[in-house]
């Protein structure tokens, strides 16, 4: 499992010119299965999501997670994130979890964040969708549970 996490001002998502899902001050994650991705790998990532210390303390250190700040959480599936560019021109995906399997474990993920942290807003998976945010710092980390 991979994930991109952005500390955000804001961030939103439209689909269809519509917006389905907005937040604050918090964290946008951009999300992709692997093949062989298990529950475990989906609670280390949820865990890791929001315990990550990239919120500035009192004295502007980098100290604090989404939890300690009580922000929001934007998730996204993103299955390019397994793109793989080192042969040709084109992105092999093959490490990416198939739609069906994917779908199935990306809604546990959502479910078990959920369990932890209720603030939780969501995009739609495999929706063609207008991620719009304020990227706060910039501060943008990759999580990945094979490096685990």
């Amino acid at each position: 499992m991979r994930a991109v996490i952005q500390r955000v001002k804001h961030a939103s998502i439209s689909v269809d010119g519509t917006t389905i899902a907005e937040i604050g001050r918090g964290l946008l994650a951009l999300v992709a299965i692997a093949r062989d991705d298990t529950r475990e790998n989906l609670i280390w990532m949820a865990r890791k999501i929001l315990e990550t210390r990239i919120f500035d303390d009192d004295e502007g250190k980098l100290d604090l997670s989404l939890q300690d700040i009580k922000g929001e959480l934007l998730l996204v599936s993103q299955f390019t994130l397994y793109g793989d560019c080192r042969k040709g021109r084109r992105p092999s995906y093959i490490e990416a979890a198939p739609p069906a399997e994917a779908e199935k474990l990306y809604d546990q993920f959502v479910q078990i964040v959920r369990d932890i942290k209720l603030d939780v807003k969501t995009g739609r998976f495999q929706a063609m969708m207008d991620v719009s945010l304020t990227n706060a710092g910039p501060v943008t980390i990759i999580l990945d549970t094979r490096k685990s």
